[in-house]
């Protein structure tokens, strides 16, 4: 399940959130990143896949939502 209008920019990346439904249930926390710096660069996608399991889609688009944040702020 992804639903897009979670999508949003955070310090020059498109961040898009998404949960997966899995068998038993819960929801899977996944993540696309893309960052494109300019003219001249090559874009960058970065794909995380079950960054934790939750009982509902809200927190794991939610919890996907705060990791990009902290990645994205690690890296500078």
């Amino acid at each position: 399940m992804k639903n897009n209008n979670h999508i949003h920019r955070y310090n020059g990346y498109s961040v898009s959130p998404s949960a997966f439904q899995l068998p038993d249930g819960r929801f899977a926390a996944n993540l696309l990143l893309e960052r494109s710096d300019g003219v001249g660069t090559e874009p960058a996608a970065y794909t995380f896949h079950a960054l934790e399991y939750f009982d509902n889609e809200k927190q794991a688009v939610g919890h996907a939502s705060t990791w990009a944040r902290d990645w994205i702020d690690s890296r500078g």
